[in-house]
């Protein structure tokens, strides 16, 4: 029943989908385009006959493309029709636009001008008489060139007609030139040479590419004569071929020039009904399926599609360009690195289809998987006036782009070895409207991106390389002479002697490793300079800083400390309560802590003087630790439970005191161990309580379960659940570090627990279809801003299944306790809703950490801050941003959109050195009287975040001790006071991480309200004044920027 409910859900949404995508041709679109070509006929006609046509047409393109003999009589074309998607009814919206095939005439070519680019210089100078004349036609806006699958030496021409449709904005015609029967195909034999200046020595070399290209044309317009007869009068295929471009579009990768385009795609579904592999009984999404199984299972680079077809299998040993039958290979372009990633791609699509909900549809049709969120590790490299990358030529077999792609792939395939699992390098030399006249030398502006996909976080962080044994003189000189100054002999542990590359990293810095060595091959081989090499790998590294290191760093020796902590717990004796168990809660033992606490010289049981320095902070965090005690006793009442809970924690604190001299402080609600410059905070589940919670019961023995040991349960289940999933994924930690960060900077703090943060970086590495696995921060930061901006928060729970232990029943309980809330809120909009379901496996109902926060309010604004900043990281990644203000921009928050601001001290912060950035206003905002200055303060001398000297001078170090405060964080206190005073009337939004800004929205109020305010003095701006005065001391500047509005 739930396999036809989830059949019946993907059939409804391919519908949808194919309403939306498909561009029906109505009879206005069907005008323009019969218009438009009446007037490109129309204006070809008008074209002097036997107009003499020299290389002066286009000077620089017969130049560099290195035709000798390039002059004809120009000669009308033979015919001129409409092919492609449109002549088949099968464009995909929104890139519409139509194919002519213009074929060009027998009498402008020679019959050897298959020889040495001939054909492609006449081919071009054909289409530079034609644009000179189409834009003379009034019907007709402008014309461009463009190239055919980013093939230089192949332009079209790109028509653009006067008339605007609305239905169809950006509508173009190409006029894409034919060579139907110019030449003799055996000539064109894919072991020919046809380009005599390639040669080695004396011996012409095979051009398999160029013949390729020039074959291409002669049989265009027979496979388009194929495909039409093929589509004909069968919507199922029509829709499936809609549905097979929208997904290869969203897929950058293999939308390529190298791999897959929408004609080919046609051209491989009618291959597949030619061979019987699908039939009229089809339905669109089983023809999908079926297509993707061929493609998957069929070596489209080594054994070719092959035209005209026959039963017999043409295969060849090498790569498809080698096999000499004279038939054409439809798929030439798709090359050896391209289409294992397109198996890939594939592999992951039919695995959506069986395992994702609602059969994946989701992210099988409307995920983008683009270059930026796709690739571990993005390369830019900047080649603009490079001469080395066409100082053979722009063109012999291949075009010196394409050559220089595989020179960049092999040279990274043999440095990088096991460590990446795809490497993908891909120029997109050509641009729009380039200017074919003036020759190909300007094809380089371009960057060329460089996406690696690693094996494992692993192995892409080894430090050391293992090459050739020392006995194998050969490969050992191959390997020096391939690594320079980075090869080395070295006897390892098992007494190996053999060459190897060492990379000394820092445990911090391994994911630089990539970097370094990308950086060394590239400068050594390819001499290319620092400065034209852009990995994205390392940018928002210093978002995670402190004082210049990474905090992370000091994990080792706090999960040491607490290792002993744990073990002085367990065998305490002398307090009435065995404790069987000590589990750490804070997110800095499970390396998800944005700013894990360093080693505190106070928090210590003897004080170093020496390290003592004017930098000393005052505060110090305390780490959560939950004690599971064993005790028959426990009171009934909640209030006495939590007093005897303290009770029994003060004995603790006693017996660490009374038996190992570790200090200790107490107050009514907490006890905190100072132990190596650490405070721990102790926290105390007892056993019946455990026992209650663990079961599954309801009714009046659950209200028996008092809420603070429900709470620390589910935190201890997180806490554990979270510290697996840290060390399976290494990389998780630092992707949900940057998520928090994220957070916290753009003031979300209020909004969303961090271990809501936690889940949803979670989600995204146990359910990363129709990805992998993210194997670097950057991605699984981009994924976490594209999950948070693009899920439908309002119709589907995210369900985070951590251990995959969630059996049916389960999910069916979350579903339905999904339904019932988003019923409840529906019947009453005031009720508290959880606008951001998340269910695990031990909170089914999402009441641990979203159950109050975000609402639907502050989950809107998240997503479309989430959306800006995916926007902003993308193009980061994929254009030619070199500097780091961009960068910052991701953490910058615009203090604009917020109706009142309020600046802090930043020095008088707990932490100033966290502080990424100092708040100020742009002065624009007040121009017009648009905003406000409302208040100015100077900042306290009570409090300092650092050790003064003045503190130290006399002071004992007891006395010291005494001066350092657990957890005193003014932003907080301050915010408290806030909302308990003005909760009704305003909305405060803040940054917990150590941010100096405060925004403030204000809360609809009613008319009456808002006049009684009004006549007590308070709103707006006595209301904030009072808000400056609460923080007297702390706050800088008070603004405000919107007035509140009014509600009726």
């Amino acid at each position: 029943m739930e396999t036809e409910t989830c059949i019946d859900a993907m059939d409804f949404k391919v519908q949808e989908l194919l309403k939306e995508a498909r561009l029906e041709c109505s009879s206005v679109l069907t005008k323009l385009v019969d218009d438009t070509f009446s007037a490109i006929k129309s204006a070809i006609d008008k074209i002097p006959e036997d107009l003499q046509v020299t290389a002066d047409w286009a000077p620089g393109f017969v130049r560099d493309i290195g035709a000798d003999k390039a002059e004809f009589k120009f000669k009308k074309p033979k015919s001129i029709e409409i092919g492609g998607s449109y002549s088949i009814g099968c464009i995909a919206k929104p890139d519409v636009n139509v194919d002519l095939l213009l074929r060009l005439p027998k009498e402008c070519f020679h019959e050897k001008d298959y020889l040495n680019y001939r054909y492609h210089a006449k081919r071009c100078l054909y289409l530079c008489v034609i644009k000179k004349h189409l834009k003379s036609s009034s019907s007709i806006q402008k014309v461009e060139w463009s190239a055919l699958q980013n093939e230089a030496r192949k332009p079209v021409l790109v028509v653009y007609p006067a008339a605007n449709l609305g239905e169809v904005p950006g509508l173009f015609i190409r006029i894409i030139p034919t060579a139907t029967s110019l030449f003799d195909l055996s000539k064109l034999n894919m072991k020919r040479n046809n380009v005599r200046a390639l040669n080695a020595g004396d011996d012409p070399q095979p051009t398999p590419i160029y013949n390729c290209s020039i074959l291409e044309d002669m049989y265009l317009e027979e496979k388009s004569n194929f495909v039409k007869k093929t589509f004909s009068g069968w919507k199922e295929l029509g829709e499936a071929l809609i549905l097979l471009k929208v997904w290869a579009r969203l897929r950058s990768s293999i939308y390529v020039h190298d791999c897959l385009n929408g004609f080919l795609i046609s051209i491989i579904v009618s291959y597949l009904v030619a061979k019987n592999k699908i039939n009229r009984d089809m339905m669109p999404m089983g023809i999908f399926r079926a297509t993707l199984k061929f493609i998957e299972t069929h070596p489209l680079w080594k054994h070719g599609l092959y035209f005209p077809m026959s039963d017999q299998n043409a295969s060849s040993k090498g790569n498809e360009q080698l096999n000499s039958s004279t038939r054409f290979n439809l798929a030439f372009r798709i090359s050896s690195v391209a289409y294992p990633e397109l198996q890939d791609e594939v592999a992951l699509t039919l695995r959506c289809l069986e395992k994702c909900r609602d059969g994946g549809f989701e992210e099988i049709f409307t995920t983008k998987i683009d270059n930026a969120a796709k690739y571990d590790y993005c390369i830019r490299l900047n080649l603009k006036g490079n001469s080395e990358v066409y100082s053979l030529g722009f063109c012999l077999d291949e075009e010196c782009w394409r050559v220089y792609e595989q020179d960049v792939h092999s040279l990274l395939n043999q440095g990088l070895t096991d460590r990446a699992k795809f490497i993908r390098v891909i120029w997109r030399n050509t641009y729009p409207d380039f200017n074919v006249e003036n020759g190909l030398s300007a094809l380089d502006s371009e960057p060329l991106f460089v996406g690696i996909s690693v094996s494992s976080v692993e192995k892409a962080f080894r430090v050391v390389d293992i090459g050739p044994n020392a006995e194998k003189k050969d490969e050992a000189l191959m390997f020096r002479k391939f690594w320079g100054e980075k090869a080395e002999l070295r006897r390892f542990q098992d007494g190996k002697i053999a060459e190897s590359t060492v990379w000394e990293s820092k445990q911090g810095t391994r994911h630089l490793i990539l970097k370094r060595i990308i950086e060394f091959l590239l400068g050594r081989h390819l001499s290319l300079s620092k400065k034209d090499i852009v990995p994205v790998v390392d940018q928002l590294d210093f978002c995670l800083l402190h004082d210049g290191k990474d905090p992370v760093s000091h994990s080792v020796k706090l999960l040491g400390t607490f290792e002993e902590l744990s073990k002085r717990l367990r065998s305490i004796e002398d307090v009435p309560l065995k404790i069987s168990s000590v589990q750490p809660l804070d997110s800095a033992f499970r390396f998800t802590s944005v700013f894990p606490p360093e080693p505190h010289p106070l928090a210590n049981k003897k004080v170093d003087v020496a390290r003592l320095h004017n930098l000393t902070p005052f505060c110090v965090q305390s780490l959560e630790v939950m004690i599971q005690a064993c005790s028959g006793n426990w009171p009934m009442d909640d209030v006495l439970i939590e007093k005897t809970k303290s009770v029994f924690l003060l004995k603790i604190a006693e017996s660490l005191q009374d038996n190992w001299g570790i200090t200790c402080t107490a107050t009514e609600e907490d006890v905190d161990v100072f132990m190596d410059g650490y405070a721990f905070r102790l926290r105390i589940l007892h056993e019946r309580g455990l026992s209650l919670v663990n079961k599954e019961i309801g009714g009046d023995q659950m209200k028996r379960v008092s809420s603070a040991d429900k709470m620390l349960f589910v935190r201890s289940q997180h806490a554990s659940m979270i510290n697996g999933l840290q060390f399976r994924y290494p990389i998780f930690g630092p992707v949900v570090r940057l998520a928090k960060r994220w957070l916290a900077s753009h003031l979300f703090s209020a909004c969303l627990a961090e271990e809501a943060a936690e889940l949803l970086v979670a989600y995204l590495f146990l359910k990363p279809l129709p990805f992998n696995v993210p194997c670097s921060r950057i991605t699984g930061f981009l994924r976490f801003l594209r999950l948070l901006a693009e899920h439908d928060w309002a119709f589907s729970p995210l369900v985070v299944d951590i251990n995959g232990d969630l059996s049916q029943n389960d999910e069916k309980e979350i579903d339905d306790n999904f339904t019932q809330s988003r019923k409840a809120y529906e019947e009453n909009t005031q009720n508290e809703s959880k606008a951001m379901f998340l269910a695990t496996a031990y909170d089914k109902a999402s009441e641990a950490w979203t159950r109050c926060s975000p609402n639907p309010l502050e989950l809107k604004r998240l997503a479309a801050y989430a959306r800006s900043s995916a926007s902003l990281l993308t193009k980061l990644i994929l254009q030619n941003q070199t500097d780091s203000r961009g960068w910052e921009c991701l953490l910058r928050t615009p203090l604009s959109l917020y109706d009142a601001v309020i600046l802090l001290h930043g020095d008088r912060l707990p932490y100033p050195k966290r502080l990424l950035f100092t708040s100020e206003l742009d002065q624009g905002i007040f121009l017009g009287g648009k905003g406000r200055h409302v208040a100015h303060g100077n900042a306290s001398t009570c409090f300092h975040p650092f050790l003064l000297p003045s503190d130290m001078k006399g002071s004992s170090l007891e006395q010291l001790k005494t001066k350092l405060m657990v957890n005193f964080d003014p932003v907080r206190c301050f915010v408290g006071d806030v909302e308990k005073g003005f909760s009704n009337r305003l909305k405060l939004w803040y940054d917990s991480l150590g941010g100096d800004a405060i925004g403030l929205t204000w809360e609809r109020s009613k008319k009456r309200e808002r006049e009684e305010e009004e006549t007590d003095g308070k709103y707006p701006v006595d209301l904030l004044r009072n808000i400056g005065e609460l923080g007297k001391g702390f706050v800088r500047d008070v603004y405000l920027l919107k007035a509140p509005r009014l509600s009726s």
